[in-house]
This record gives structure tokens, sequence and C-alpha cells, in this order.
């Protein structure tokens, strides 16, 4: 694997994850919040392919598998479910 494509997806997966959180913070209401989880999704697949692709990296990669799955709940409860839970 190329070291610019690792570090392209090591980067993009920092990025994405810091500009979702930052959306997510900033509480700007349901539908944008479930887009933000939608690059948080993103995010943890950048960083699940880096963290196994990399010879060094393996912890990242297991720590974004569950990421993934808390980021995938994120999406369906805010994007997905029709259920509105109360604030």
């Amino acid at each position: 694997m190329s070291q610019t494509f690792l570090t392209v997806l090591q980067y993009y997966g920092a990025g994405a994850a810091t500009l979702a959180a930052l959306i997510v913070s900033l509480n700007l209401g349901r539908r944008i919040t479930g887009w933000a989880f939608v690059l948080f999704v993103t995010s943890s697949i950048a960083l699940i392919a880096w963290g196994f692709l990399d010879d060094n990296s393996e912890g990242i990669g297991w720590q974004n598998v569950a990421l993934l799955f808390i980021n995938a709940t994120g999406v369906w409860r805010y994007l997905i479910s029709s259920h509105n839970p109360a604030d």
C-alpha cells in the first residue's frame, strides 16, 4: 500500500471526525446532526482502513470498528428512525 494513500486515509479520518464533532456540538437540529453522524461513519471507515493497512496502527483500526457501530446508531437515530425522542 502506498504511503501517500495511507496518509490520505489518516488525515481524512482525523479531519472528518473533528468536523463531525464540531457539528454535533453546535446542536443545529436533528437532520444536521444526523448528517454529522454520516461524516463520522466515513471517518471510521477511513481510520479502519488506515489502521489495518498501516503496520503500526492496528489499535486505531479496532477502536474505529467500535466507533463505526456507535456512529451507525447515530445515523439510525437521527436520519432513519421516525421515533422522535424527547430532548
